[in-house]
């Protein structure tokens, strides 16, 4: 299985725009016939102008042979594409090997926060699998809803996310999994093999399956 994670930096305050153009033609025409979407967000804190979706495919071949098909498709390319480009400055995908299922949260209403790390050549084995044993431990303040290992453009990287209903739930969690013995030991042993650290959280959109 293969997700993709695109981000589009857009104009500032074109955000309502593009959540607009998607809910009144981009899902309409594309629904999940073309790659099946997991989530669809808006920045809130981090980089800001910037919405991030995440889709799902069975393989890059098939990811390629269904971009074509929508590429033919004249609501997407004669309404959607025309009226989403003039709102974007850039655009940027990272392709993501998943280490488990994504778990949907139980609950809607949620905020979702992005974790991106960086790591030292050659150390995302280690680090994933000291991370994966420590997961029982971390998800006793808070379910993870998904892992990730990336596997382009960059490469030593890995991705997790959670969902959260506030930044204080936020805060009490991190604040509970750092007294913990096995965490304080994955940390020691984490650490040195990472090179750099990002968080974004976000905002789902009105649509987004991840809610």
């Amino acid at each position: 299985m293969l997700h993709e994670l695109r981000t589009y930096t857009t104009l500032p305050g074109a955000i309502p725009d593009v959540l607009k153009a998607n809910e009144e033609v981009g899902r309409k025409v594309r629904g999940d016939d073309y790659g099946v979407l997991e989530g669809y967000w808006f920045t809130e804190i981090g980089p800001l102008n910037q919405v991030m979706h995440l889709w799902r495919y069975d393989s890059f071949e098939e990811r390629a042979r269904l971009r074509g098909e929508l590429g033919k498709v004249e609501g997407w390319t004669k309404e959607y594409v025309p009226r989403l480009r003039p709102l974007l400055t850039e655009q940027s995908t990272r392709f993501l090997i998943n280490t488990k299922e994504i778990a949907t949260p139980a609950t809607d209403g949620n905020f979702y926060e992005y974790r991106n790390y960086r790591l030292k050549p050659g150390a995302t084995k280690a680090w994933m699998d000291m991370f994966l044993d420590v997961m029982p431990v971390r998800e006793k303040y808070s379910k993870n809803v998904g892992i990730w290992i990336t596997e382009g453009p960059n490469p030593n990287e890995v991705s997790h996310m959670w969902a959260y209903k506030s930044l204080q739930e936020r805060a009490e969690t991190r604040a509970g999994v750092a007294q913990e013995d096995a965490w304080k030991n994955f940390a020691k042993a984490g650490g040195p093999l990472m090179e750099e650290m990002t968080s974004t959280m976000l905002m789902p959109a009105s649509f987004s399956p991840l809610k």
